[in-house]
This record gives C-alpha cells, structure tokens and sequence, in this order.
C-alpha cells in the first residue's frame, strides 16, 4: 500500500464533484487501500477520494469500530442535530464549529459493489455527511457558525 497526498483548501479539486463508480478494478482496490493507510497514518477519522486528487466516490470512514468503506453513498435519512467542533485533513490545523444531524442513514455499495445501508449516530453520522459532502464539492466551512481557528493536538503517549 501506498501513502497519497492529501490534498489541501485551495486545491481546485476539492470543489469538483465526483463522478459514479460503476465497477470494482484492481486499480479502485488499490485506491481505496492507500486511502485508509493515508488516512490511519494522517490520524483522521474520514476520507474521500477527492482528498487524495480522485474524483471518484468513494469515502473510508474510521471512527475507531473498524474501517468502512462507501462507494456511491448517498445520504437516505437524517434526523437530530448536533453541534460541535469539525476538522478536516484537508484543512490541518484548523476546526470550526459546525451543526449535523445526529442520526444519518446511508446508502452505498461495499467493495464487492453490494448494495449496504448503514446507520450511524453522533460522531458516525457526523463522519457520514461530512466525507459525502466532499463527493459534491463541498468542504466544511461553508457550515461553521462563526470563524474557524487553529488548533493544537497534543501528541498522545
């Protein structure tokens, strides 16, 4: 596996909305691989392919339960809210403070490009809308309620 760049705000490619994937190759295998070792290795809990210069959708989330991964997802059901601080590896260093549902029901294809519908709450459903939106485009601060800040991470022991 192999370590992908992660695309950062500015990059043109975060703004494109992703096209369909339509079958498993060998090469979405190997994509969908270096996007979770770029992803374990970048600490975060979500990427989608866009990050990573793909326009493809196609999303991996890990919100500590084991990865997930979504091809085509779309988003079926939401109910709740829930506000709180969003990061994106997109955007290190940086976080707002951003509203979600707090329940999200999602459609998508696994790797074997069969048919899942998930459910998540609090921070997986956060994870859920947050990767889906980078499929159309879309990056997080178009959501924050008031300025995005930096921020420190501490480095765990």
């Amino acid at each position: 596996m192999a370590l992908r760049k992660i695309r950062e705000f500015g990059d043109e490619v975060l703004n494109k909305e992703c096209k369909e994937v339509t079958k498993m190759t060998i090469r979405t295998k190997v994509l969908i691989n270096d996007m979770l070792d770029t992803m374990y290795e970048a600490m975060g809990v979500g990427l989608a392919a866009p990050q990573v210069g793909i326009l493809k959708r196609i999303v991996v989330i890990d919100i500590g339960e084991g990865p997930i991964i979504l091809i085509n997802p779309e988003i079926i059901e939401t109910s709740g809210e829930q506000t709180g601080e969003e990061g994106c590896l997109s955007l290190p260093g940086k976080a707002g403070t951003v509203t979600r549902p707090n329940y999200a029901k999602v459609k998508a294809l696994n790797e074997d490009m069969e048919e899942v519908i998930l459910e998540g709450e609090g921070l997986l459903a956060r994870a859920f809308c947050h990767e889906i939106d980078h499929l159309d485009g879309k990056l997080y601060t178009r959501l924050v309620e008031g300025e995005v800040h930096d921020v420190n991470y501490e480095e765990e022991e």
